[in-house]
């Protein structure tokens, strides 16, 4: 395909929480159909977060490069407000004031959840950091970052979070994380609508995430090792699933008939016909359907 035939060719996005997992996954597939993605997290090749990971923002930029599209790290704290209004002057700045898609995939609430405890007995200060490091962040980029689209009447916002139910999560503090960044995807929907922007949650599936492959053990070449230690790994999909997925969407021309909506590559695969890097269509409902629904009961009706 040419260059200028790719969906978001001249598109610009920025992908917040793009160093590794869903956050780098959407932002390599907006590259892979064109578009000059702004990848931003706080590791990069000049030091790592507090998370102490390998991956950084550069080499998630390359790879987006790579792709096809353009990538462009930028180094920020997303829970800095001035650094956020620093970078979306950058943008303005070399693009004219444009941005198209805005990604708020930031997270790095892992160390922080407490999946053992209720809430009575966690530790209220690691509950309140995660709730700033989950939620608070999207609250901030947006602030800066949606006056861009306003005064371009167009554009696509997208919350990731993990579920698209109301359904319990599993522990207090990453439940109402997940919860909230649905409604924050809700309440920009309806003050962005009259300006022509969009906004929806998705959550992916299982997600083969860097850390993930190394809790198993594994890697993604012999990722399916892991489903010896947890059958239902062998349904997990792929960050590139979810960057497909948010790529269709940014891509779709009635974007605006989803606004608002809290959405999943396991719908949304069906509607648009994207598969995974192997080719597969997973389906992580189905499978909850199949095979867990007994034990935990009805993943949820779609919020």
């Amino acid at each position: 395909m040419k260059k200028d035939a790719l969906p978001l060719a001249g598109k610009v996005a920025l992908v917040s929480g793009g160093t590794r997992g869903g956050g780098r996954g959407i932002a390599v597939e907006l590259g892979a159909v064109g578009a000059t993605v702004y990848v931003t997290g706080r590791s990069s090749t000049g030091g790592r977060s507090d998370l102490d990971r390998p991956e950084t923002i550069e080499q998630t930029a390359e790879t987006v490069t790579a792709a096809g599209g353009l990538g462009i790290p930028v180094r920020t704290d997303h829970s800095r407000p001035d650094e956020v209004r620093a970078l979306v002057e950058k943008i303005a700045a070399e693009q004219d004031g444009r941005l198209d898609v805005l990604v708020n995939s930031v997270w790095g609430g892992d160390p922080l959840t407490d999946w053992e405890h209720p809430l009575w007995e966690q530790d209220l200060d690691t509950g309140l950091r995660l709730l700033r490091q989950a939620v608070e962040t999207h609250v901030i980029t947006s602030r800066f970052a949606l006056p861009l689209m306003v005064a371009r009447k167009s554009g696509l916002v997208v919350e990731v979070t993990d579920g698209n139910t109301a359904r319990y999560r599993g522990t207090f503090f990453y439940d109402l994380a997940k919860s909230a960044v649905i409604r924050l995807a809700v309440a920009q929907a309806a003050e962005l609508k009259p300006h022509g922007v969009a906004a929806v949650a998705i959550t992916p599936g299982f997600l083969r995430s860097e850390a993930l492959l190394e809790h198993f053990g594994v890697t993604e070449a012999n990722w399916r090792d892991g489903a010896a230690q947890d059958p239902n790994f062998a349904h997990s999909e792929t960050p590139a699933y979810l960057g497909r997925a948010v790529a269709a969407l940014a891509a779709d021309p009635d974007i605006m008939a989803k606004t608002g909506r809290a959405l999943a590559t396991w719908g949304l695969y069906e509607e648009y016909g994207f598969t995974d890097a192997d080719g597969t269509q997973p389906d992580f409902a189905a499978h909850w359907a199949e095979n867990l629904q007994e034990q935990y009961g009805p993943l949820g009706d779609p919020l």
